[in-house]
This record gives C-alpha cells, sequence and structure tokens, in this order.
C-alpha cells in the first residue's frame, strides 16, 4: 500500500502555523472519514436489516407452508400432491431460512461490529481529544496573554510567579495534549483502511459461507481472494502496532527534553546565551496596531525572517503576509507603557513604524540583532554567520537616558580618529558640498569640534527655577508646563496660516555664519555622521505647527509646546538635496546678523522636506505683508490725526479773528457821545440794543486792556 501521511509530533512544541496548517489538513481528512464511515454505516445497516428481515420472512414462509395441511380450504383442501410439494418447499426454505439466520449472525459479528466499533470508540474519541486540545490550546493562550500583560511598573514578584506557572502548567498541557492528539490522527490514518476493509471482508466471506451450499465452484474462486484481503489487512495492522510504538516512544522522549522549555523565561540565563549571529528567526510575537487616534491593541502572530523580509503569519493560514522590508531598516529596543521586552522596526524610507513584544528579554536581544544583521544584507555572503560575528554591532543600548547638553558635549567630542572616520562616512549620508567650497571652507561654516545636540531640552526645567523666582516675587502663578499666558497663543490662534508636520529632531549645533548656503548641508552632514559614529539611533518625535508668527515643536502625546522659534529670527530653510525627507533651518538671534551665535536644526519629516521650506517661506512672506500692510494702515492713522489737527488750528484761527472783529466793533461803537443834542435842539435817545452795545463794548475794552 502507499505511504501513509504523519503529523510531525517532534514540532508540537513550536506550534507553528505550518503545523496547525497540516492538522487543519488532518482534521478535515477526518471529519470526511467520519461523513463516508456514517453513511457507510448506514447502509451496512440497511443491509443487516434486511438480511434479518430475510431471514424472517424466510422462516415464516417455511412455517406457513407448514401449516398448509391444516387449513381448510372449501375447494381442494384434500390435494395431497399439492400438500407434499408444499412439505419439501417447506423443508427447503426452512434450511435456507437457516442458512439466512447464520448469514445475519455473522453480518452483525463481521460487517457490522468492525465498522461500529470504528465509529463509536475511534472517531469520538478523535472528537473528544480535539475538544480537549482547543480548551487546552485556549487557556495556554489566555496564561500567555496573561503573562504579556504584566506591567513593568508594577513588577509583582507574586503575580510573576503565579503568571509563570501559569504559563508553564497551561503550555505543558497543550503539548501534551496536541502529542496524543497527533499521534491518534496518525494512528486514525491505519485505522481508516482497517475498519473499510475489515467489514468487506466480513460481509464477503459470510456471503461466500452462504453461498458455499449452493456452489463449490465459486468457494475456491472466493477464498483466493479473500485470503489476499486478509493478508494484506494482517501486514498494515502489524505496521500501524510498529508505528504506534514509536510515536509513544517519541512522546515520551519529547515530554522529557521539553520541559525546560514550556517557561516563557530561562531562570538561568548563563544557561542559554544570547546568539547574535542569526540571519534567519521565526517564533511568535506581539504587534501593536493602531485602533484610534490614541488607542491601540496587540496581537500575537507568527514572525519569521524570509530573506529581506519580515513576514507574518496568522494561525489557520495558508501563507504569511509582509510585513515590512528590513533592507536598510533601522530596529531599537523601546520602552512601552504597558509591555515588556518591545522593539521597534523602522523602514529604510521612516515610512513605515512597526513595534513588537517578545516573551522574554533573550528573545528580543536575539530578534533585534538578527534584524540588524539583515539590514546590512550579511544574509546575501556564503558565509552569513561569520561574517554577522564579525561585524555585528549591537543596538540594543540605543535607548538609554539623555544626558545633559555640557555632557554630551564632554562626551561626543569627536577626536583626530573620530573626525578622519566622519570625513569618510559624509560622503555616503549627506549629500556632497558645491565644488567651490574646500575643507577650510567648510570648517568655515561649521566648526567640527562644535558640541551637536541629539535631544530636545525643554526651556521649561532650564528656566523652572527663574520662573519660579519671578513668580515669587510678582504673586504671580507660574504655568507648569512652560507654557505662558501672553498673547502669543492668541496670536497663533488668530494666525492665517496653521500647518502641522510630523518631524524627528536629528540634531542641532551652532555655525560660524549664515550668508552661506551650504551651512545647512554641512550641518546635516555633521550630524548624521556623528550619529553613525555613536550608534546614536534614538529621535525625539514631535508636531511642527508653522503660523505666521512662529515655529513651535509640540509634544504629540501632551501639547505641550517643546520650543518656540519666533518666525523673525529663522534666516534659511532647506531641504537635503538627495534625501528629501531631511530638512534644516538657521536660527538668528535678535541681535542682527552681525552676532555670530546662529544654531541650525535638522529634521527628518515623514513627508517632503521641501514641503515644509515652502510652508515655512510661504509664512515669512505672509509676516512681510502684514507687517507692510500694518505700517501701512499706522501712517494713514497718522496723517488723518495730522489733518484733523490742522482743521482744528484752523478753526481756532478763525473763531479768534471772528472774536477780534466783534470785539473791535464794539469798541468802535462805545466810543461815541452818548447824549449829543441835534442840530434842532433836541437829544438823540439810544434805544436798548445800542445801550447794551455800549456796555459789551467797554467790558470789551477793559477786557482788551487787561488782556494787554
Amino acid at each position: 500500500m502507499p505511504g501513509i501521511e504523519k503529523l510531525p509530533i517532534e514540532e508540537t512544541l513550536e506550534d507553528s502555523p505550518q503545523t496547525r496548517s497540516l492538522l487543519g489538513v488532518f482534521e478535515e481528512d477526518t471529519a470526511a472519514i467520519s461523513n463516508y464511515c456514517t453513511q457507510l454505516y448506514q447502509a451496512m445497516q440497511r443491509i443487516y436489516d434486511a438480511q434479518n428481515e430475510l431471514s424472517a420472512a424466510t422462516h415464516l414462509t417455511s412455517r406457513l407452508l407448514k401449516e398448509y395441511d391444516k387449513q381448510r380450504f372449501p375447494l381442494g383442501g384434500d390435494d395431497e400432491v399439492m400438500s407434499s410439494t408444499l412439505q419439501q418447499f417447506a423443508k427447503v426454505i426452512d434450511e435456507l431460512s437457516s442458512c439466512h439466520a447464520v448469514l445475519s449472525t455473522q453480518l452483525a459479528d463481521a460487517m457490522m461490529f468492525p465498522i461500529t466499533q470504528f465509529k463509536e470508540r475511534d472517531l469520538k474519541e478523535i472528537l473528544t481529544l480535539k475538544e480537549v486540545f482547543q480548551i487546552s490550546s485556549d487557556d495556554h493562550d489566555t496564561a500567555i496573554n496573561r503573562y504579556s500583560r504584566l506591567s513593568k511598573k508594577r513588577d509583582n514578584d507574586k503575580l510573576r510567579a503565579e503568571a509563570v506557572e501559569d504559563v508553564y502548567t497551561s503550555r505543558k498541557k497543550q503539548h501534551q495534549t496536541m502529542m496524543h492528539y497527533f499521534c491518534s490522527l496518525n494512528t486514525l490514518q491505519y485505522k481508516k483502511k482497517t475498519a473499510l476493509l475489515e467489514p468487506l471482508l466480513g460481509y464477503m466471506q459470510a456471503q461466500i459461507s452462504f453461498f458455499k451450499l449452493g456452489s463449490e465452484n465459486l468457494t475456491q474462486q472466493w477464498e483466493d481472494f479473500l485470503g489476499t484481503i486478509g493478508t494484506s489487512v494482517q501486514n498494515v495492522r502489524r505496521e500501524m502496532e510498529e508505528e504506534v510504538g514509536q510515536m509513544q516512544q517519541t512522546i515520551q522522549d519529547m515530554e522529557r527534553s521539553c520541559d525546560p522549555l514550556y517557561a516563557p523565561c530561562d531562570p538561568d540565563p548563563s544557561h542559554s546565551p544570547v546568539c547574535r549571529n542569526l540571519t534567519r528567526k521565526q517564533g511568535y510575537l506581539y504587534i501593536r496596531n493602531k485602533t484610534g487616534l490614541v488607542s491601540s491593541s496587540w496581537e500575537r502572530q507568527y514572525f519569521f525572517t524570509q530573506g529581506g523580509n519580515l513576514m507574518q503569519q496568522g494561525r489557520g493560514e495558508v501563507a504569511g503576509g509582509l510585513v515590512t522590508d528590513l533592507d536598510n531598516c533601522s530596529v531599537m529596543a523601546v520602552d512601552c507603557d504597558d509591555r515588556r521586552f518591545c522593539f521597534q522596526v523602522t523602514s529604510f524610507d521612516g515610512k513605515k513604524v512597526v513595534t513588537l513584544q517578545s516573551e522574554s528579554r533573550k528573545d528580543c536581544e536575539e530578534w533585534i540583532s538578527t534584524i540588524n544583521n539583515i539590514s546590512k544584507r550579511i544574509y546575501l555572503s556564503e558565509n552569513a554567520e561569520e561574517l554577522a560575528a564579525r561585524v555585528n554591532q549591537s543596538a540594543l543600548e540605543a535607548v538609554t537616558p539623555s544626558p545633559s547638553f555640557q555632557q554630551r558635549h564632554e562626551s561626543m567630542r569627536p577626536s583626530s580618529k573620530g573626525r578622519a572616520g566622519r570625513a569618510s562616512s559624509i560622503s555616503s549620508v549627506g549629500s556632497e558640498p558645491s565644488p567651490a567650497l574646500s575643507v577650510l571652507s567648510l570648517d568655515a561654516l561649521v566648526d567640527p569640534e562644535t558640541p551637536i545636540q541629539f535631544d530636545i531640552i525643554s526651556p521649561v526645567s532650564e528656566e523652572n527655577s527663574g520662573q519660579s523666582k519671578t513668580a515669587a516675587q510678582s504673586g504671580r502663578r507660574s504655568n507648569p508646563f512652560g507654557e505662558s499666558g501672553d498673547s502669543t497663543s492668541e496670536d497663533s490662534e488668530d494666525s492665517i496660516l496653521h500647518q502641522l508636520f510630523i518631524v524627528r529632531f536629528l540634531g542641532s549645533m551652532e555655525v560660524k555664519t549664515v550668508e552661506s548656503i551650504d551651512v545647512i548641508s554641512e550641518t546635516m552632514r555633521q550630524i548624521l555622521a556623528a550619529r553613525a559614529i555613536h550608534n546614536i539611533f534614538r529621535m525625539t518625535e514631535s508636531h511642527l505647527l508653522v503660523t505666521c508668527d512662529c515655529l513651535k515643536l509640540i509634544d504629540p502625546q501632551t501639547q505641550v509646546t517643546r520650543l518656540r522659534f519666533p518666525l523673525s529670527t529663522v534666516v534659511q530653510c532647506s531641504s537635503h538635496q538627495d534625501n528629501k525627507r531631511l530638512f534644516g533651518f538657521v536660527l538668528q538671534p535678535a541681535g542682527g546678523r552681525g552676532d555670530t551665535r546662529a544654531v541650525c536644526y535638522i529634521f527628518e519629516s515623514n513627508n517632503d522636506g521641501e514641503k515644509i521650506c515652502d510652508s515655512i517661506g510661504l509664512a515669512k512672506q505672509i509676516a512681510f505683508h502684514s507687517e507692510m500692510d500694518r505700517k501701512a494702515v499706522e501712517k494713514r492713522k497718522e496723517q488723518d490725526k495730522a489733518k484733523e489737527k490742522q482743521q482744528e488750528e484752523l478753526s481756532k484761527q478763525r473763531q479768534i479773528e471772528k472774536d477780534l472783529e466783534e470785539q473791535s466793533r464794539l469798541i468802535a461803537a462805545s466810543s461815541r457821545p452818548a447824549n449829543l443834542p441835534g442840530s434842532d435842539g433836541q437829544f438823540l435817545v439810544l434805544s436798548n440794543s445800542q445801550s447794551e452795545d455800549s456796555d459789551a463794548g467797554e467790558e470789551g475794552k477793559k477786557k482788551g486792556e487787561s488782556e494787554a
């Protein structure tokens, strides 16, 4: 007979998706066998029932024929020939009834018993093992999830011990149940053949025994055939017994050897050291998936490396899917608030970031080393492990507490050897400088001895003491987040332009001049070379807000402003010539361009760096036009005020002239004699108005004299 397919019991502990997929195939085969055996059992049951019915019907016919003489027929009751004939028929039929009864008994023992035993015992046993395996698998998943959710901040030895014990028990139970389940499925491949052949063999033997009474010629022919079938059945049964013995021995050996592997972490790290020369690795990891703006979930998947790709495969899936490309990628250990043993893989273009979690620190370090080796394309060489052993540079300490700026200045000051290495690596990291620039001209732009700041130091901590003193003196409360409550936020809210970009801070350093267009490019070269020399992989991610007033670096988690750059101090902004995601800008202090203390900031963005530079240029244009419009409005207001003032002076002058004329008229009227006689000897009498005018004239005259 052809070879029997088997499930690999040795791979039950790893429990890979390939093994689960193969298990699914065997389970489908078991379901098909169960369905087919049920139908065959029903058909054979009908044969057995029909044979019993035939035997009973034959016996009833024989009895009825024997009772013919006892019948009282109105006609022909005394027919002796008919009676004797029927008696002979009754005798023969009675013998046939006995043969049918023997055949029914043989069918029950040789045909129905094997298939009933296979259906009721073997198939139900496999179904029971399947349920027990599913329960143990679910318990193992629950235990491993509980172990993975152990908080790093609230580390409790009792909870950790309980979680480790739970993982050990559930994994051992799953492994043992899975091995016995695989053994039963492998055994089923043999039993299904015997279960199908033995009933048929019994059926044919019963039929041959039945037909031997009538046909001796068929007996020899069928006996040879059935003898061959019986020999084959015995051989399959003997092979099955040998295979069952080997599988039982394998199960016992693996139970003894795999006991230390049930625990998720090795209690003795020296017993199994970390292997840093791997170029291929596979195993279960947790991957973080974003479910909302700030929320995320963790999912357990089977990950493996294939060439330069990281693949993942879920349970029940036939093939794996691509997660990310590992060529020229970056990998580093990260600190997660709710998980331990996490590391992060960033693609070469920075557009895709994958956060993964392993079961232990050893597994995490091996994954980081393997991905780091693959990113350097070591797997393409013939002796990959030997090459990895020579060039492997560990990135496990990438996440370290950031020292102060002065400490970085002392510890990261490049020596002459470092500068030589930096000069050799500049050509591969940054863009080429302009042909007119020599080494002296590059040093004139950026001093190689200038310290580089790789982390954003918020001014809150540095100015906290000064703010507290000022607040104590003025009696006002200070903002603990370092944001002032002045009109800065109101100005940014009233700004016409609001553009937000996701950037990562690479570094900053002082430059000697801001007049050259190559100062940003040279600063990029210096910072990237220093990062490569000192193996600095950490980058602080922030949100860059571009407005018409300033540039702000905002913390994406707390929305606190880390740094604020007034737009008037930004004198240059440009992107990298080759890598368009790199950009930088130069800040000039308020002292003017004569001040040499200018600082160049370098960033990496998810979008095109030219877009950010264009946005900053647009903001400066808008700010320039707004300033021009403001000055024009102020000038127009001053002109309007001057005109109003001139009109007021003219009106005052006219009023003064009018008053002087009135006073002159009154003075002239008052200088005339009061009662002069007329020519006809009569007196001239003044009217009331004239008298009042004269009085007013006198008062005005007196007033004029007093004023004079």
